[in-house]
């Protein structure tokens, strides 16, 4: 199975990185054009690289026209000698003129075409930290345009005879100035016993290949260098001819993209976003610790399989397929989905599609996952409580008329004339309107405060909850028939008291409410089992029961179950929000005209 090589697939992670992939290629016909340019290139000269990619514009549309002609001849020259091509110079970007550096590697093909890859990045800061030097480059620059080469001869040490190039790449005013002078001067330290062993092999008549060192410019400065010595004969005395080509610019470059490849690999191994690599075939060839951590699999578990084996649902498999045959298509896609974890947890994500390229030819695919359970998850609470706000609303004025009205209702009745009405049977009949107000109201603020207040954890005093909360109900019709049975096992239990309380206070008022008219007592069995990680609590009345159909409705806000009462209907759906405010479940089992039972388990709270 081939893979792309590292640095190869971690280049094309350019869409995150301030610099620009270019392919430049050369025609046999004489014509030349970007055959391929990073999306990035938008970014740095503010012209998209389809607009680039149509040939529509030429170089010298965004390149500095004083920069123009350098440009051009280290093309030209990199074309005839078949060399990396180097330049800096001035392009025309969305807020003006910034320096560029561009760095490429030139490939002749089968068909004659000369085909450059190669980096552009913005050096506008670096050119400005480095103003003091610019007469300096500029003098290298020349140097490089006019003959890239430099050669020395020296006999028995010293230097005989140098060229323009070589003399310039020491740093002196001319050749002149090298000659007579001790060519150890220019070996830097590190090097000097290579470089003294080297010269005696050469005089002795062998070879002695190519090596890279530090030479010593005049003014102490130091330059990379590749070297070869051959033995040579001048003017009749054994000498040794040096040919030197000054590489530091290439090793700046090496440096530069060994940084490059370094923060690109670790942008693909560090970033939060799960980052997954398949090559051509759609097999797993690198995960970063992102992905691990999303979907829990280690590398060895994933690499040489499939997504459709791993991380895709049966059920979106189609839509996986759809999506790779887009980013064959050498197309960029963002997908809101879902893929699961490796214990099958179902996560929603966001899926950023990248193709990774050369030469039109697809070697891999990168995918990007952003996990976004947590906010669909908000998004889904919302639209519920949106709706239950809605509901709300509606419900709240209209059950706060109602006994309005009914109050408005009968004191326009009292004060009709002629009305020889008992009164008091008026004003009977007004207090129970406005008592029933006076509960809901009651009811309304307890689900408010629920909502918006801390969980407050303390000791829970579950019998005198329960006391307390049956002397606050006696008012209610049918509180004196009330027989409870309550049973308390294990240890102290730490909660949220008032929230508890809450609950208590409105499942007996419910058993209280809808109990069976037929019976003389109303049965209350609250059991109480507390260890050291949960309380279970089983709540039991012998009331009028839960249809089977309705069961699953209870806990809406405002639903009644049962014409019976007139309470507020939000007796149950505040007892279901206390619970869950304190990290707790219930379930509701029931049987008409039987009664029924809630089975509350609410965790132990730390202080």
């Amino acid at each position: 199975m081939h893979t792309p090589d590292k640095a190869t697939w971690l280049q094309r992670l350019v869409d995150n990185l301030p610099v620009v992939v270019f392919e430049y290629t050369f025609f046999p016909s004489g014509g030349r054009d970007f055959t391929y340019v990073s999306p990035r290139c938008v970014e740095l000269i503010g012209i998209e690289s389809d607009v680039l990619l149509r040939g529509h514009l030429s170089m010298e549309s965004f390149i500095h026209p004083d920069d123009y002609p350098s440009f051009w001849v280290s093309v030209e020259l990199s074309n005839q000698l078949l060399t990396p091509f180097r330049w800096q110079g001035r392009c025309k970007g969305p807020n003006g003129y910034f320096w560029v550096e561009a760095n490429g590697a030139p490939v002749k093909t089968d068909d004659g075409r000369i085909v450059y890859s190669g980096l552009f990045s913005d050096i506008t800061e670096k050119k400005e930290l480095e103003v003091q030097h610019q007469e300096s480059e500029k003098r290298y620059r020349d140097l490089v345009e006019e003959l890239p080469l430099g050669i020395v001869i020296h006999a028995k040490g010293t230097i005989r005879y140098a060229n323009k190039a070589a003399a310039k790449m020491i740093g002196a005013s001319s050749p002149e100035e090298l000659t007579g002078m001790d060519v150890r001067r220019f070996v830097h330290p590190n090097s000097m016993r290579v470089i003294q062993e080297r010269i005696e092999r050469i005089m002795k008549g062998e070879s002695a290949g190519l090596i890279e060192e530090k030479f010593l410019r005049l003014d102490g400065s130091e330059i990379d260098v590749e070297s070869i010595g051959t033995p040579y004969l001048f003017e009749g005395e054994p000498a040794i001819q040096v040919v030197i080509s000054d590489i530091t610019q290439r090793k700046q470059t090496e440096d530069s993209f060994r940084k490059t490849e370094t923060l690109l690999y670790q942008l693909f191994e560090n970033t939060p976003l799960a980052i997954v690599l398949l090559n051509r075939e759609g097999n797993v060839v690198q995960i970063n610790k992102g992905f691990e951590e999303l979907f829990q699999y280690a590398h060895h578990e994933v690499q040489g399989r499939t997504l459709n084996e791993i991380i895709i649902p049966p059920e979106f498999l189609g839509e996986s397929n759809d999506i790779n045959s887009l980013i064959t298509e050498s197309r960029v896609i963002r997908v809101e989905t879902v893929r699961k974890r490796k214990d099958g947890q179902k996560l929603s994500v966001i899926i950023y599609g990248v193709p990774v390229t050369l030469e039109d030819q697809k070697l891999g695919i990168f995918g990007m996952y952003v996990d976004i359970t947590d906010r669909k998850r908000v998004e889904e609470e919302l639209k519920v409580r949106n709706a239950e706000l809605d509901n709300f609303v509606y419900k709240v004025s209209h059950d706060l008329r109602a006994p309005l009205s009914s109050v408005l209702g009968l004191a326009h009745l009292a004060a009709m004339p002629g009305n020889d009405d008992n009164l008091l049977d008026y004003v009977k009949l007004m207090g129970q309107k406005a008592s029933q107000l006076d509960h809901f109201i009651s009811d309304v603020l307890s689900h408010s405060k629920n909502l918006k207040m801390e969980l407050k954890v303390e000791k829970v005093d579950f019998l005198q909850i329960i006391e307390r909360t049956l002397d606050d109900l006696s008012y209610l019709k049918g509180a004196d028939r009330v027989r409870k049975e309550i049973t308390l096992e294990g240890v102290d239990f730490y909660s949220d008291p008032w929230r508890i309380g809450e609950i208590m206070r409105n499942l007996i008022s419910n058993a209280i409410k809808y109990r069976r008219l037929d019976e003389s007592q109303v049965n209350i069995s609250i059991q109480i089992n507390v260890s050291q990680t949960r309380c279970l609590i089983q709540f039991s009345d012998n009331g009028i029961g839960i249809e089977r159909e309705n069961l699953d409705r209870i806990f809406e806000m405002f639903y009644r179950a049962s014409g019976q009462s007139e309470g507020s209907g939000l007796g149950l759906y505040i007892v279901k929000n206390a619970v869950e405010k304190v990290g707790g479940s219930i379930r509701v089992a029931s049987e008409l005209d039987k009664g029924t039972v809630f089975t509350i388990e609410l965790p132990q709270q730390t202080l």
